[in-house]
């Protein structure tokens, strides 16, 4: 039985995911997230405003690309180079703190590393900002290593979907449909196996892509739910002109907490509409618009996206045996993972 959410999976167990960690200023996990960032540069603008030396003019922090920071920070003009280098400090130091207070959580007690992805983490500032936290708690004599994630996180949130799958689900296949639901973007893709002996899943890649910045159209729940089918549907007919067989199984990423009917508890307040409660799941909700693969009706597993993310770097963590992720987004996603070891000894 695949189940959703689960905290068992092939390769590793799932200690606990979604922490949503309260102080006396709200969510401690909002002091690092995307949000926090913009907050953070525009309130150093601001006070650069009041002195008539902001360098990004009349731009909103919002609409400012971290491609247009890093080329700031690397650039001629001291004054912007200078504030992006201080929000990125400030930005660290929150980074650090919430660090910090994960490894005081039960579940989390013996990390020995964090991966940090989410779509900050794809920019030079994203790692100047993990490379700092990662001084500051040395400084404290916090034994843990951060380090970015290995795919860029648009791929990640893809890729980690096979680790779902136990292996009699992908055997005599090429690839899996799999989708990453976020609070601004969806994306939808094909995810190669390229198994090796023992079903080695270290090589899978995403084959195909399709991306939905759904933020700017602002669209119902229904019409999303729509859209990720026509996605998955034009996928699918590209695998089939490449002969790429597909297992019947589709593995989806999206914020929150997902009980076993694949229900989101809590969480889903960024995705576009209601998608939270009893009256929705969104397994069966993809699987009612989804064509047969492979001639069997697919089976949608549904976990949380930091999870997703988190998985695709099973094949990197071997060298220990706890490890976590946190995922720098819209929001700040988190979970910490067990590696799961055969003992089994041949006789």
């Amino acid at each position: 039985m695949l189940g959703h959410g689960g905290r068992v999976l092939p390769a590793v167990t799932v200690d606990t995911y979604n922490e949503e960690l309260r102080d006396e200023e709200g969510f401690v996990g909002d002091r690092a997230s995307g949000r926090a960032f913009r907050s953070i540069l525009e309130d150093w603008r601001e006070k650069l405003r009041a002195l008539g030396e902001d360098p990004f003019g009349g731009t909103p922090s919002q609409e400012i690309s971290k491609s247009k920071l890093d080329k700031m920070l690397a650039g001629a003009d001291p004054m912007a180079a200078g504030l992006v280098h201080t929000v990125v400090e400030e930005f660290a130091i929150e980074l650090a703190t919430v660090v910090r207070r994960f490894l005081r959580l039960k579940d989390w007690h013996g990390t020995e590393r964090i991966v940090i992805g989410g779509g900050l983490s794809s920019s030079h500032i994203g790692e100047l900002a993990m490379g700092r936290a990662a001084v500051v708690l040395a400084g404290e004599s916090v034994a843990i290593e951060l380090r970015t994630i290995t795919h860029h996180p648009d791929q990640a949130g893809l890729i980690g979907a096979v680790q779902l799958a136990p292996s009699w689900v992908l055997a005599g296949h090429d690839a899996i449909l799999a989708a990453d639901v976020g609070g601004t973007n969806l994306r939808v893709g094909i995810v190669e196996l390229n198994m090796r002996k023992g079903g080695d899943l270290s090589k899978a890649a995403v084959w195909k892509r399709l991306h939905w910045r759904h933020r700017d159209d602002q669209p119902s729940r229904a019409q999303t739910l729509d859209r990720m089918a026509e996605m998955a549907g034009e996928l699918i007919h590209l695998a089939g002109k490449e002969k790429l067989k597909l297992a019947p199984f589709v593995g989806i990423g999206c914020p929150g907490l997902i009980d076993e009917r694949g229900i989101i508890l809590t969480g889903g307040q960024n995705l576009p509409g209601n998608w939270e409660g009893e009256d929705f799941q969104l397994p069966r909700e993809m699987a009612s618009r989804l064509p047969r693969l492979d001639g069997h009706e697919p089976v949608v597993v549904v976990h949380n996206d930091a999870v997703v993310q988190g998985l695709s770097e099973v094949p990197n963590m071997t060298d220990l045996h706890r490890w976590g992720v946190l995922t720098i987004g819209t929001g700040l996603g988190n979970a910490r993972f067990t590696n799961r070891i055969d003992r089994t000894v041949s006789s």
